[in-house]
């Protein structure tokens, strides 16, 4: 519906407009694009640094920093620091910051004005009718909208921020199953060499007449099983390797960085944390998120519910000419605004409401969801330290002693050099079994992190579906 008064404008309503252009200019880009709530969350959880790359001097200098660390064996923290310097995803993530503020900046500027005009003309006799007018209706929803896409752009920088400690937690784990598999490689090889030795003692001794075809087969077949277990085990390196690089964001002459020989030691101890359901609730990101995001939808409702009818109110001044086109304009104002008569807005309010419930409903999954998962990662995590612990203090103190039984046994001529090799194959698959409970330990405490900052990605060891390349080697 339009409506014209061809008589001055109300002086109130142009100081309205006025106070509009004013209003419109009051949001503005912040200088740091929302990074810094991400630096200082990322600092505070991993103690790392993170840095959103925007012009060249910023890449020499994350180039510099990246070079540097690889430049000597890549320690798990080092790592972690590469990843979330040079991962071009989480680069890729941080735009999420530039479009969410954008939308703020957007929500708190008046809309354009709009400018109409109508010309008509018969013979000497003119109607001419210019308007230009200001949705002064969206000075009251622009309160509204700047709340709703604030709390928007914080949900965000708890998102990113998410995305970067998951990065941290994935690197974390990547490289502990790298240095894992290379030392699992060199042990294998080691059981190989062990096995060819007995193959080809085995062989000779049968073209001599003193080794049965069963023994010289049962050899051959420890062999076999080493060279494929090498084999298996290289493929698991390189899987874990590239992986790491992936993760890492490296190329080119990059690729070739070392990693340590072997893991980090097993701790001391277990961390117990009896709250830990407790701790999941107050510091988890993702559940940050929902809540930001569940008040979101809450004042969108408002908002749904303030322009329900009218959603439309255009003001401005209009100035119209009727007769000789030398005639003086009639000066005025129009209004302009839509009339609820086929849709009153109930729609769109039930469907705010309806997005409101989902939410709610999605946000107590959440926290439901979430103490389940600290629980089982903590679980995982106990269990993982007992069974290292265990192989650390139990199995390979005892393969080793039998060891050092057999190769006195053998010293004194009471059993035979296959007997000595099909012990030294057992004490070294032993000892590869403690690397891989090893790792999982730290893979389990990697997860734990993780459940206490947001939702974790489990690890194959932690939902026990990791297999590991031993085979018959320790027979």
């Amino acid at each position: 519906m339009m409506i014209k008064q061809i008589c001055p404008p109300p002086r109130r309503l142009a100081c309205a407009a006025l106070a509009a252009f004013a209003l419109g200019g009051c949001t503005t880009f912040s200088k740091d694009g929302g990074m810094t709530a991400v630096e200082q969350i990322t600092k505070e959880r991993s103690g790392k640094d993170v840095k959103w790359v925007k012009t060249d001097a910023d890449r020499d200098t994350i180039d510099k920093r990246v070079a540097e660390l690889l430049a000597k064996p890549l320690s798990v923290d080092d790592a972690v620091q590469v990843a979330l310097l040079n991962n071009k995803g989480l680069q890729a993530g941080f735009g999420d910051l530039g479009v969410s503020e954008a939308d703020l900046v957007q929500a708190g500027r008046l809309r354009n004005p709009h400018f109409s005009m109508l010309r008509a003309r018969l013979g000497d006799d003119y109607k001419i009718e210019q308007a230009l007018t200001f949705n002064i209706f969206s000075l009251v929803t622009i309160p509204l909208a700047v709340e709703m896409e604030k709390r928007r752009f914080a949900q965000i920088q708890q998102q990113v921020a998410l995305d970067v400690l998951r990065l941290a937690s994935e690197t974390r784990k990547a490289w502990f199953t790298a240095v894992a598999a290379d030392e699992t490689v060199r042990y294998m090889q080691q059981v190989k060499s062990a096995a060819d030795a007995g193959a080809e003692l085995a062989r000779r001794m049968a073209q001599a007449g003193n080794w049965s075809k069963l023994n010289q087969a049962r050899e051959q077949g420890f062999y076999a099983d080493a060279v494929l277990n090498v084999a298996r085990a290289a493929k698991m390196q390189t899987v874990a390797r590239e992986q790491l690089t992936r993760l890492l964001g490296l190329w080119g002459a990059q690729i070739e960085f070392k990693l340590p020989e072997r893991l980090p030691d097993l701790p001391k101890g277990a961390d117990d944390l009896p709250e830990v359901e407790q701790m999941a609730m107050e510091q988890r990101l993702d559940l940050r998120a929902m809540r930001l995001q569940t008040e979101a939808v809450a004042k969108n409702l408002g908002l749904t519910k303030t322009t329900r009818f009218i959603n439309a109110l255009e003001f401005g001044p209009a100035r119209v000419l009727e007769g000789q086109r030398s005639a003086p304009y009639k000066k005025g104002f129009e209004v302009s605004f839509e009339l609820p008569i086929f849709d009153w807005g109930g729609a769109k309010v039930a469907k705010a409401e309806a997005i409101y419930m989902q939410s709610v409903n999605r946000a107590a999954e959440s926290a439901i969801n979430a103490r389940s998962e600290v629980r089982e990662t903590y679980k995982g995590y106990r269990t993982s330290y007992d069974i290292a612990r265990h192989y650390r203090d139990e199995i390979v103190p005892i393969r080793k002693r039998i060891a050092e039984e057999n190769q006195l046994r053998y010293n004194g001529m009471l059993i035979g050099v296959f007997d000595l090799l099909a012990d030294a194959r057992s004490q070294i698959a032993s000892v590869n079994s403690y690397i891989e409970a090893l790792r999982d330990f730290w893979l389990a405490q990697s997860d734990l992190q993780m459940s206490l900052i947001g939702k974790p990605a489990m690890s194959a060891a932690a939902k026990g579906d990791l297999t590991v390349p031993t085979g018959g080697a320790g027979h």
